[in-house]
């Protein structure tokens, strides 16, 4: 297994703040999102993998667990974990205690991530042969045993793209069975539907882990994680964006145009907008189970300049002296 260097993948430093981490997450992603860039082969893969590094780093918990395993990634393939480490996902143990080891292509994720930061792993059923033919307990079968394959659960990556317009996704789903020292890779379509929303599961029947005795094979469980969004944050089917205004646009008034996951709308801000005021944009959000779509709420962050030329000072000067204006005043 290769370790992968997040901190390397967005640019910072290992004691990067979060701060720091979002603001290059951000800088990286709208450079390499699918949408705007050229080569979108390229753009795609690297999306992903900005977005895996993101998913890891901005949680403190799994920033923390990375630390630790950072240890020994100057090993790269030949990576191994610091003692106790117990991987996240991928693998199980089956009836008579063998282990199978599942791991995922097409996901959006890498092996890594699946192994120490996805939620994923084989559930094995418990259904045997007496549940299978209905006896009562007590009472044997003829014939060789018969076990239900086992439920396997990952994890997905989906754009907001995706879950605005739906798509087809080829998903591969290898199986290691030390047992026979063999590997079997099945490849297979998985349907995303417009409307998924983060953390939802989407079921693909028959294509977890084979069954034994001719029992049928389990199912496979993908669990929705959105890709974080240079521009987008969802809640449900509503959608959240950022919008960073000059003070004078909020004090004044400013029309601008913001984007949606379609095209670009012409907002007016209201004069006197306050830091936080969240702007409704009816209709621009995601769809959602009702068939209706949500909204895109726009909140106002307002900046302030960091540097000044020696005329703008004059100006703020003078505006400080005129203004009667004061925050401390109820």
């Amino acid at each position: 297994m290769e370790f992968k260097d997040y901190y390397k993948t967005l640019g910072v430093a290992r004691n990067a703040s979060d701060e720091e981490i979002k603001k290059a997450f951000r800088g990286l992603a709208r450079k390499y999102h699918p949408d705007v860039a050229k080569d979108k082969k390229t753009a795609e893969a690297k999306f992903k993998e900005i977005n895996e590094a993101y998913e890891v780093l901005r949680n403190p918990e799994n920033r923390r667990k990375y630390d630790e395993l950072g240890a020994n990634w100057k090993q790269g393939a030949g990576f191994q974990p610091p003692p106790g480490w117990q991987p996240h996902g991928g693998m199980g143990g089956m009836g008579g205690g063998q282990a199978h080891e599942f791991r995922f292509a097409g996901t959006g994720f890498s092996d890594f991530f699946e192994q120490f930061f996805a939620g994923g792993g084989a559930q094995f059923s418990t259904m045997d042969e007496t549940d299978l033919f209905g006896a009562g307990a007590g009472r044997r079968q003829a014939g060789p045993r018969q076990r239900r394959g086992a439920n396997v659960e990952g994890d997905i990556m989906v754009t907001l793209e995706e879950a605005f317009t739906g798509s087809v996704r080829a998903v591969s789903l290898q199986q290691y069975d030390p047992q026979k020292g063999e590997s079997q890779v099945h490849t297979f379509q998985v349907r995303i539907p417009a409307g998924v929303q983060d953390g939802q599961t989407i079921r693909v029947p028959g294509k977890g882990d084979a069954g034994s005795g001719g029992a049928a094979a389990g199912d496979l469980f993908l669990h929705v994680r959105f890709a974080s969004h240079p521009e987008f944050r969802s809640h449900g089917a509503d959608l959240y964006h950022e919008l960073d205004l000059a003070p004078w646009e909020a004090v004044l008034g400013a029309t601008i145009e913001v984007p949606t996951l379609e095209k670009p709308v012409t907002l007016r801000i209201p004069a006197g907008s306050t830091d936080g005021k969240k702007l409704r944009v009816r209709g621009q959000g995601l769809p959602s189970k009702n068939g209706q779509r949500g909204e895109l709420f726009v909140v106002l962050n307002i900046e302030t300049p960091a540097q000044l030329t020696d005329e703008e000072r004059k100006a703020w000067e003078h505006l400080a002296t005129v203004s009667k204006f004061s925050p401390r005043d109820n």
